[in-house]
This record gives C-alpha cells, sequence and structure tokens, in this order.
C-alpha cells in the first residue's frame, strides 16, 4: 500500500484506501471478509477476518491513544461540519 511520505521522508499522517465488506455463509456460520485497495498503485490486501484488518491498519497507523486519556466525546466519529443529512424531497 501507499506510505504518502512528506519530502524530508517523514510520515505525512494521511493514508487513504478503498475498503469493501462482504459476507460469507458456511453452514450455520456466517462471517465478514475485507479487502483493502490502494486508490494510487489499485494494490489489493484481502483479510478473512475482521481482526485481521484491524490489525493490519494499526501496524500502517500506530497504537491507538490509551483510553483513559480521551475526553467524554472523543470517542464518538468525527463529522465534516460542511456534510449535512438530507432527507426526502
Amino acid at each position: 500500500m501507499t506510505d504518502e511520505r512528506k519530502g524530508s521522508g517523514e510520515k505525512s499522517g494521511y493514508v487513504s484506501y478503498l475498503l469493501r465488506l462482504w459476507r460469507e455463509r458456511g453452514g450455520q456460520t456466517t462471517w465478514w471478509r475485507a479487502s483493502l485497495q490502494d486508490p494510487l498503485s489499485g494494490r489489493r490486501v484481502g483479510f478473512a477476518h475482521l481482526d485481521e484488518l484491524v490489525a493490519f491498519l494499526r501496524e500502517r497507523t500506530g497504537p491507538a491513544p490509551p483510553a483513559e486519556g480521551l475526553g467524554k466525546d472523543e470517542h464518538k466519529p468525527k463529522t465534516d461540519s460542511t456534510s449535512r443529512e438530507v432527507g426526502p424531497e
């Protein structure tokens, strides 16, 4: 996957992937599969389990901050202030 870097060779702090998720069934069991695709190179990496996907992303981004150090609203996903919900017309 592409590791975007600044001219100095330091990580830029930005990575993008196309994430695909799908459900597979085997008998009575259902599980999720995933793949990430680098939009620049087209390289794809597949994951048999979501835990593998999370491990891959943690390896690329570093460990998560300790939960105890987060503020009360920091666990919520951040949204773009320009995005808005569109209702039926």
